[in-house]
């Protein structure tokens, strides 16, 4: 058993409070609050030793660094949703149910993940760009 230190601490608080997984960078800059001499090095060694632990897991987006989130809340299959403007993740506790049906004739699924993509509610969407009044340019992605 690995002896609990101040930096551990701060960690695994850090992410036990977020109620959303936590990238690596996100870890270390809550985390400097408590602890201002942190250092990246000692944040990716810490959360290995927690996943490793079962007190946190692990959340691998495709092409994208792997998040951290408590167990402490013993979270049930769920899903996760990225913001495209500002890359953080959030739960997703609804699920579309079985997916069976969309493998091939068969095929036996045996797990599924789904990542939802798009913008935040703290995040200006980029459907929603202000414009001034009498602005005449086009909607970014409109078509002509």
């Amino acid at each position: 058993m690995e002896r609990s230190t101040r930096q551990r601490t701060a960690i695994s608080s850090v992410i036990d409070a977020a109620g959303r997984p936590l990238s690596t960078q996100e870890v270390l800059d809550a985390a400097q609050v408590d602890v201002p001499t942190l250092g990246l090095a000692t944040v990716y060694r810490n959360l290995k030793l927690l996943v490793d632990s079962g007190d946190i897991a692990a959340v691998t987006l495709p092409g994208d660094s792997p998040r951290y989130e408590s167990t402490l809340h013993a979270h049930e299959h769920h899903h996760h949703f990225q913001c495209t403007t500002c890359k953080r993740v959030f739960d997703v506790h609804d699920c579309p149910g079985d997916l069976a049906r969309l493998a091939p004739k068969g095929f036996t699924v045996e797990r599924h993940d789904l990542t939802l993509y798009g913008c935040c509610d703290e995040c200006p969407s980029p459907r929603k760009v202000l414009r001034p009044a009498g602005d005449a340019r086009p909607e970014p992605g409109a078509r002509d």
